[in-house]
């Protein structure tokens, strides 16, 4: 089964992070789960505000 998951190195200051990682705990979730909630709120209020954005063929294509 193809693994359909985008891995991406993310690189930031660790005493930011372990505040981060507080946080994500605190609120029930992992911080990569996070990171994702955060990522996905701040899509939608991008789209809400200036539209869908649309996916290139390229984008398409890595999603199947």
């Amino acid at each position: 089964m193809e693994d359909k998951l985008l891995r991406y190195t993310l690189r930031m200051d660790r005493r930011l992070f372990a505040k981060f990682r507080y946080v994500a705990e605190y609120e029930g979730r992992s911080a990569n789960r996070e990171i994702e909630q955060m990522i996905r709120k701040r899509v939608e209020k991008f789209e809400k505000i200036n539209g869908e954005i649309p996916l290139s063929e390229k984008d398409k294509y890595d999603l199947e």
